[in-house]
């Protein structure tokens, strides 16, 4: 008797540490309530080169999403990028086609890997109902692949945006550079840094909170704890804030149409 195998599609997430991770249980809540034949998986590799094997072990993975440290360093690995990807940098939604015929390929051969990212999508989607017409300049806290989308996104929306680091470098401020005149110019803050993620909820960005005003946006990517330090010290001071649940859930809708469109 032949073995039997399984064709239940599959799709996942790789990063380093997923013990956090939202997708798995959004996608596993999807695929019961809508009768769709498939399971989401949760790959956490020490190295983007574990990808290849990734990819042999599961002949029926169909799309991957990508979170922290791979955003960027997965780039040499795919054979397509859409150009908004290429634009920001960093990819987070993989779509994978197997074809034996196909030749080349940078992870594998018989293997296309198309470069999506979602995160624009949903932030954009997110924060656009917040905004006000005195919303017009941005600090982003940190530089990763989140970072970028986020400041691909707002300047898509006309606000001008400056990155806030721990190290020095051009075109950036560090954290002690953001002084409460910073914070008169700019009234936009996202949070794209993991200061204050669970399980360090006492934590926060060092910024001079008591010049924040109800002028002021503040967004965290962070969705666990729901209300960040960073949030809860921004609401202490009148300033609209909100966390990245809605951020996640959107582009994982778009991740999902971007893995079940026929489009590359």
């Amino acid at each position: 008797m032949l073995p039997h195998y399984s064709k239940m599609k599959e799709y996942g997430l790789i990063g380093l540490t997923l013990g956090h991770s939202f997708s798995r249980n959004f996608f596993t809540e999807k695929f019961q309530q809508e009768g769709i034949d498939a399971q989401y998986l949760n790959f956490e590799i020490p190295d983007i080169g574990c990808l290849a094997d990734i990819l042999r072990k599961h002949p029926n993975l169909e799309g991957l999403n990508c979170t922290i440290p791979y955003k960027e360093s997965i780039l040499p690995y795919l054979d397509d990028i859409t150009s908004e990807a290429r634009e920001i940098g960093a990819v987070n939604v993989v779509k994978i086609q197997r074809d034996e015929n196909y030749t080349g390929g940078r992870c594998m051969d018989g293997i296309r890997l198309t470069g999506h990212n979602s995160d624009i999508i949903g932030f954009t989607n997110s924060i656009s109902p917040l905004l006000k017409p005195h919303h017009r300049k941005a600090l982003i806290l940190g530089t990763g692949g989140a970072a970028k989308a986020i400041r691909t996104g707002l300047e898509k929306l006309g606000i001008n945006c400056t990155y806030v680091s721990r190290k020095v470098g051009g075109n950036r401020l560090t954290y002690k550079e953001v002084s409460p005149d910073t914070l008169q110019e700019y009234h936009v803050i996202v949070n794209c840094s993991p200061v204050g993620m669970f399980p360090h909820t006492d934590e926060a960005p060092d910024l001079p909170y008591g010049a924040l005003s109800p002028d002021h946006l503040l967004y965290d990517l962070i969705y666990n704890p729901e209300m960040t330090m960073f949030l809860q010290y921004g609401a202490q001071h009148g300033a609209v804030v909100k966390n990245g649940q809605e951020m996640l859930e959107l582009q994982a809708v778009a991740s999902w149409d971007i893995w079940t469109s026929d489009k590359r």
